[in-house]
């Protein structure tokens, strides 16, 4: 069984993708919020764009 199989897992709250913990992260796991830098850079406004996104196509139905 491979080890990475093992490892913790969270959600970003961004993009809403699971990302596995990484050793960068190991001193501060339970802080580490964004899968990425990207994400954490543009945490307002995917959700703000997801939230239009969605809107339109309700709109459309």
């Amino acid at each position: 069984m491979h080890k990475k199989l093992l490892l913790a897992h969270k959600n970003c709250l961004t993009c809403k993708k699971d990302f596995l913990w990484r050793k960068k992260w190991q001193a501060n796991w339970e802080h580490v919020l964004y899968c990425s830098e990207r994400c954490r850079r543009n945490k307002n406004t995917s959700n703000s764009a997801l939230d239009s996104a969605q809107s339109r196509v309700k709109k459309k139905s």
